[in-house]
């Protein structure tokens, strides 16, 4: 009864009327109360914040995870509106909730849909309680509220509460007089408007693209990636900006455009954030990073006599680490990226007024800044590829290897073998290649990262080959 759900690196997602339907989310909804209930957190009331995206039926399953969590004895507050998944987690913090619930299946295909849980202190699960959830999977019935629990549903717009919260995290008062132009493409999501209220009243000029509510995210999977810009990027060089930030479905992750619709990879934008919270704003501490981001944050890191840590992929593993204290950033190569001072969440809404605080500060292009951190660390290029391969085969290409890596990546020796989230290959001079499974998809992800573009795509071709001889 309960293999057909199983939590990946951020909750629980499937394919809706498949998998994600309203009897398994009962199943789950009952799951996570029960381990609330049972073992709350030191310091919390009883309440859990419940949020949705705008996918085809999200809001019901809001509103019916609301129910559920009623019925276990919990007040809920249920947003009134598609809301993105880091103003949740705001929520939970603040109201000091048991946890919270976001709707969403972030960037995948729009016929998924998820089940993402924020702990107590305002940020993904841990992966020991995500086990926990699973495990309690079916231990009792579904509770059904009385009319009397449903009273303890309320509905707020949570998101005002969200924009205070994050322009506090910045020098707000130097965007607001900065006049930059700046676009924002939240691929159909709910960070469609975001800006727009943020930046509102000062002298920014904010150009909002696809921002209609389409279930269906315009044919697109909402992920920030080069493939989903074209319409974008097309506008942005007929209509030319100072930066387009990109946002993912829930707008809880970032990429983007130069003013001009050039490309920016969410290692750039991780690279120029860093540099930016270490140089201009005087910031020190650990930065913790996903073993699938760009090793020129580990150029960065001995350049500044910063210390480096290295995690997983997935927020959860990097919030951990964030929770431990000292984190000047917390970045994945997806482009989830956490701040210091802020909630243990990647923030893509935080992200963006960071990025115009760095050109309101610096006065130079995006592009520019790129550049004058390519000639200090040197040119890194990075790809990526996702194919499909059945779930039931991936732990035994993973082994083998794990056991049989290559020789060389392109030219240069093997020297560094890691296996504890897919299998990544580095080489003497600084180049990988990895290769992991999706936490939720039968999809094999193929990443590589070399001196040149075409070196990167070579080591992509060496990692496909890799699937098919192994």
């Amino acid at each position: 009864m309960t293999r057909e759900i199983t939590f990946g690196t951020d909750g629980w997602r499937a394919v809706m009327a498949e998998g994600f339907t309203f009897a398994n989310l009962d199943r789950v909804a009952q799951a996570t109360a029960a381990q609330w209930r049972q073992h709350p957190a030191r310091g919390t009331r009883r309440l859990v914040v419940v949020g949705y995206d705008r996918r085809f039926l999200s809001d019901q399953f809001a509103a019916r995870t609301a129910e559920v969590m009623a019925a276990n004895g919990f007040r809920v507050l249920l947003t009134t509106c598609p809301t993105p998944t880091p103003a949740v987690s705001q929520a939970v913090k603040d109201h000091r909730a048991a946890g919270g619930v976001m709707i969403t299946a972030s960037h995948n295909p729009p016929r998924f849909n998820g089940f993402k849980i924020k702990a107590h202190f305002g940020g993904s699960a841990e992966p020991s309680l995500c086990r926990e959830v699973e495990q309690r999977l079916d231990q009792g019935p579904v509770r059904e509220p009385t009319t009397s629990q449903l009273r303890r549903i309320g509905s707020q717009d949570i998101r005002p509460a969200h924009y205070r919260a994050i322009k506090q995290r910045v020098d707000f008062r130097v965007i607001a007089r900065s006049g930059l132009r700046f676009a924002h493409d939240p691929l159909f999501g709910v960070g469609a408007g975001c800006f727009d209220e943020l930046l509102r009243g000062t002298t920014c000029r904010v150009t909002t693209l696809n921002a209609r509510h389409d279930p269906n995210f315009g044919g697109i999977n909402p992920e920030p990636v080069l493939a989903n810009y074209g319409p974008t990027a097309a506008y942005l060089r007929r209509h030319p900006h100072d930066l387009c930030l990109v946002t993912d479905g829930d707008a809880d992750r970032v990429g983007g455009m130069d003013g001009r619709g050039g490309f920016l990879s969410t290692h750039q934008i991780i690279c120029l954030l860093l540099h930016h919270m270490r140089r201009n704003r005087g910031g020190t501490g650990r930065v913790v990073k996903a073993l699938t981001t760009t090793t020129m944050v580990d150029r960065m890191c001995e350049d500044f006599g910063l210390e480096l840590v290295e995690t997983g992929v997935g927020f959860k593993y990097i919030a951990a680490e964030m929770l431990k204290g000292n984190v000047l950033l917390g970045a994945e190569e997806s482009g989830g990226i956490g701040f210091q001072g802020h909630i243990p969440e990647r923030d893509g809404l935080l992200a963006g007024l960071m990025l115009l605080e760095m050109l309101a500060m610096e006065r130079r292009s995006v592009r520019e800044l790129v550049r004058r951190l390519e000639r200090r660390y040197g040119p890194h290029h990075y790809e990526r590829i996702d194919m499909h391969y059945a779930l039931e085969e991936r732990a035994g290409l993973m082994a083998r290897c794990a056991a049989h890596p290559p020789d060389r990546l392109l030219r240069s020796p093997v020297v560094e073998v890691k296996s504890y989230d897919g299998v990544k290959f580095l080489a003497r001079d600084g180049s990988w290649l990895m290769l992991r499974g999706s936490g939720t998809e039968p999809v094999l992800r193929v990443y590589a990262e070399a001196a040149s573009m075409a070196g990167a795509r070579r080591l992509l071709e060496q990692g496909v080959k890799m699937t098919k001889s192994a």
